[in-house]
């Protein structure tokens, strides 16, 4: 009996996987337009009449239906707003390109067939969030980048104008090193950052076809890094897409961003198209919103409006300073340095610091050679593309850092058959340009000045010398006194401490106005100090160019110096024997970072490359009639400084009946180490960024030496630790999901899933000090460390998501989602990456398209609320804070004007201007209201 049950389960199994249909079948595939523009209808229904076997058309308007009819048979396609066609095909392989004309009345019945939501996505195994280009040209924010923040599970970040950043999942980041981000199917992160600028060095606008997110642990499907999500974007294929096209938007902020595109085929004697290509050019110029937050950092230990200064979030240089801290000796408190309290440098303002003047070109090219032109649109394809980004924006990390001229280029070569192989092919290239860091250079500005020392020495100097003390005692300060206590036996000292502070908060505006003296003193320059550089004035103008223009290793400024570049080369394979699809692929890719010693430690003749390959093989199988559709695919992957790491995922996906998808999948999620992780030797001031492939050995924990400096530097308070080698961080994740169409009008896509992540790669601090021997207590050299690390904690968190998408009167939606993400585990690891993301979001929509009252048509609108919890948002020690929740509506009109093949939309992001943080130390970011005017003409 048992063995008869293995063997049961056994056939079960093997059935499942390789079990085919017993009828044969005959695939017919094709592509559907609108008979007027000659656009790609997204979601028309293609179904075999008199049978159930059917589907919809993908975001190029194609399909492909397997029938078990005999031929001829008649295919039956509608579309909403269109009229039904019945197109009779003779036989299998017979080229099907079928025009739709619009309908003239509308009907009462709605059936959810132009949702634009395809089969194919329905179908996935892992939950994917789709914009395809109708939905791009409805979008009402200003791009569709922002856009994508409307979709369910994406979190957006503005840390600036120009700089916005998408990732899934949480453990959000301002340097979001765990999503990858590909334009067609190419990598396009910054090589020495290992991340993507957003779209700041992406695809124009006119050119995206589609955006697909990807969420969650991906691997297994596309390679390290695809660690919380992949943003997939899609350019237009000129052989389909031919013609011009232009867009200009202009709005608030000076907001100036004007498109063209033009594509265009040539076709051989048989009238075949040959060889066909496309150029798009993209220019933004706006202000940039400015970082004006001037309380104090959440947690500091000074609190805003303190009379001797704070550290401001957007303040650089008045960061607490131990010299500075007249209360850390009792004594301090009443003899002649009482009120001092804790004094802060003044800085220096962001806006003092940064190039607000965004600024951004793009410029993209391709050449597309169908090598077998009579197979049209299966013909393999040749394709050589080129794409460079220019600009200058302000971008967030461990600092606020001003990119200016950050350039970037990317030439690639493809050689493709569509669902069949590829081979590609890409170099990138950036260059820092003029790009500095205006934190160090407020740090380099007030050294110039003179030193922390001297400032704080002549600042408490002036105080005594001045006799403020007295005459605080003369107005009411508290005296102390000197009394002996017969209990301990010892000479205490006697003083008020709650009637000190009560005085000084009464006294608010003298110790405002004295700390204001002391200051001006102190900053006025001397014969042996130049002071404070003030803004605006020549003699800063100059100190700060300088600084800003000098390269921040030997030459003491700030720039980086930054030429790296990475070359990738990927193949993949498909083959289709009787039991399933296969799939192989592999890729290689080579860095060679270059910035003589401005971020990376490549100075003084050393040289830095790194190498890392990957080979994966998939196998996915279809039966049942379609009903089951199952998957498992296993990926290794070997960074040279690394042991090989694995990623595997399985998934299956149920179709209980037509429109009903249920899926579970497992899938894993590898993230090497970044070249900052790895090679980082960055001096930002107070420390030294550093990557850390040989671990540290002998350091000091950062509270101990904090205690050692307070505790009349007793070497026996230090705790010496050693920190172990960087490696590669991973997750595993469990996922399930439910989509479906219920009653032809509304469609739901649900899903939950739970990850567990281990050596989660972070941030230790720690301290070098250097002592002469055994017996001194004064270190010779100090230096504060920021080391890449590994948790040794183990983390887990979940999450759920539903999204509702409801179709009615023929034009109109209704959209709602709702997310939320949490931490399971409760693991006190300063190591591990910080959350950053909302609990609970969501997003509520109204929009119509091509609309008809009446006389009055070819207009639609959209508007969309949006809600996001406060969170706690954890950077760098500067930008460590609380987010608190917000809100924002956003909402646009359109009209197309059809003589003139002219769409012109008026809209605005956060209309109701609340001015809202979206990553701590970043701007305000309010309302943005622009009108676009959209010209297309298609190439008939």
């Amino acid at each position: 009996m048992k063995f008869a049950s293995k063997r049961l389960f056994l056939n079960i199994v093997l059935g499942l996987l390789f079990g085919q249909g017993l009828l044969a079948q005959a695939s017919l595939r094709g592509f559907v337009f609108d008979a007027t523009t000659d656009d790609p209808l997204i979601g028309a229904s293609v179904v075999v009449d008199g049978t159930t076997d059917g589907t919809v058309t993908d975001f190029d308007g194609a399909f492909e239906v397997r029938a078990k009819s005999a031929f001829p048979l008649t295919l039956n396609i509608s579309y909403i707003g269109y009229e039904e066609k019945q197109v009779v095909v003779e036989q299998a392989g017979q080229e099907l390109r079928i025009k739709l004309s619009e309908a003239v009345i509308t009907t009462e019945v709605v059936e959810v067939r132009g949702q634009r939501i395809s089969d194919k996505q329905k179908s996935s195994p892992l939950t994917v969030e789709s914009l395809d280009v109708l939905a791009i040209k409805e979008t009402a924010a200003s791009s569709f980048y922002d856009g994508l923040g409307n979709l369910k599970g994406v979190d957006l970040t503005a840390a600036s104008l120009g700089f916005k950043v998408i990732n899934t999942r949480g453990f959000n980041s301002t340097s979001p090193v765990r999503s990858l981000q590909l334009i067609d199917g190419v990598d396009n992160q910054a090589p020495g950052l290992n991340f993507s600028l957003g779209n700041f060095l992406g695809a124009p606008e006119l050119d995206v076809r589609k955006v697909d997110i990807i969420q969650g642990a991906s691997s297994s499907f596309y390679g390290p890094n695809a660690f919380n999500g992949v943003i997939s974007m899609e350019t237009k294929n000129p052989f389909y897409t031919e013609g011009f096209s232009a867009q200009v938007k202009y709005g608030e902020r000076n907001l100036l961003n004007p498109e063209i595109r033009w594509a265009d085929s040539f076709k051989n004697k048989d009238g075949q198209k040959t060889v066909a290509y496309k150029f798009t050019l993209s220019y933004l110029q706006a202000d940039d919103w400015e970082a004006e937050n001037y309380q104090a950092v959440d947690g500091s230990q000074t609190p805003t409006g303190n009379p001797g200064g704070w550290d401001a979030v957007n303040i650089y240089g008045d960061e607490y300073d131990i010299f500075g801290d007249f209360t850390q000796n009792t004594t301090n408190s009443f003899n002649d340095a009482a009120g001092l309290l804790t004094v802060h440098r003044p800085g220096y303002r962001e806006l003092d610091l940064v190039d607000y003047d965004t600024r951004n070109i793009k410029a993209l090219g391709s050449v597309y050679i169908r090598t077998n032109p009579k197979l049209a649109e299966d013909s393999p394809e040749l394709i050589l593309g080129m794409s460079y980004g220019n600009g200058t924006t302000v971008y967030q990390g461990d600092n606020r850092y001003s990119l200016r001229n950050i350039s970037f280029y990317q030439p690639r070569i493809e050689f493709r058959k569509r669902d069949d192989f590829f081979i590609r092919a890409y170099m990138s290239k950036e260059d820092a340009g003029d790009s500095y860091d205006p934190y160090f250079t407020a740090l380099r500005l007030q050294e110039r000045g003179q030193t922390d020392g001297s400032y704080y020495n002549r600042y408490k100097k002036w105080w005594e010398d001045n006799g403020i003390a007295n005459m605080m005692v003369e107005m009411g300060y508290p005296e102390a006194g000197i009394i002996f206590d017969p209990e301990t036996g010892q000479v205490v000292i006697d003083f008020d401490r709650e009637e000190a502070a009560q005085w000084l908060a009464d006294n608010a505006d003298f110790m405002n106005e004295a700390h204001e003296m002391a200051r001006d003193f102190v900053n006025a320059p001397t014969n042996d100090f130049s002071g404070r550089f003030e803004p605006g004035t020549p003699e800063f103008d100059q100190a700060f160019n300088q600084i800003r223009t000098a390269y921040n290793n030997e030459e003491g400024g700030t720039r980086f110096y930054d030429k790296s570049a990475l070359y990738h080369v990927h193949g993949e394979k498909r083959f289709n024997p009787e039991f399933g699809e296969i799939i192989l692929g592999a890729n290689a890719r080579l860095y060679t970072p270059d910035t003589r010693g401005t971020v990376f430690y490549d100075t003084a003749g050393i040289q830095i490359t790194n190498f890392e390959y990957g080979v994966y093989a998939g196998l996915n199988k279809v039966f049942s009639d379609g009903k089951w559709r199952t998957n498992v695919t296993a990926r290794m992957d070997k960074n040279e400084n690394f042991d090989y790491v694995f990623s595997p995922a399985a998934s299956v996906v149920w179709k209980p009946r037509p429109n009903h998808y249920l899926r579970l999948s497992f899938s894993s999620g590898v993230r090497n180490p970044t070249l900052a992780d790895q090679y980082l030797s960055l001096d930002v001031g107070p420390a030294i960024l550093a990557g850390n492939l040989a671990g540290a050995d002998s350091v000091i924990t950062l509270s101990s030496f904090q205690d050692y400096l307070s505790g009349f530097l007793q070497r026996s308070l230090l705790d010496y630790y050693d920190i172990d080698p960087i490696r590669p961080e991973r997750v595993r994740t469990v996922e399930g999901g439910y989509r479906a169409t219920l009653w032809n009008k509304l469609f739901v896509d649900a899903g939950y899933y739970f990850n567990v992540y281990t050596d989660f790669i972070g941030f230790n601090i720690a301290i070098q000090a250097e002592f002469e021997d055994e017996t001194s207590f004064i270190p010779d050299d100090v230096q504060v460390f920021r080391f890449a690390s590994n948790a040794e904690s183990q983390v887990t968190t979940q999450g759920f998501s539903l999204g509702l998408n409801y179709y009615f009167a023929d034009y109109y939606s209704i959209t709602g989602n709702y997310s939320y993400n949490a931490i399971v585990s409760q693991e006190d690891d300063p190591i591990i990456p910080a959350f950053n993301t909302p609990e609970h979001k969501f997003n509520i929509g109204i929009s119509g398209r091509n609309i008809r009252m009446g006389k009055l048509k070819n207009f639609g609108f959209n508007l969309n609320y949006k809600w996001i919890e406060g969170f706690l948002f954890e950077g760098s020690p500067q930008f460590t804070g609380f987010i608190p929740s917000y809100d924002l509506l956003d909402g646009q009109i359109n009209y197309f004007f059809p003589k003139v093949n002219t769409t012109v939309k008026l809209g605005a992001t956060n209309i109701l201007n609340n001015q809202v943080f979206q990553t701590y130390g970043g701007p305000r970011i309010g309302r943005l209201a622009y009108i676009s005017f959209l010209y297309e003409w298609k190439k008939k």
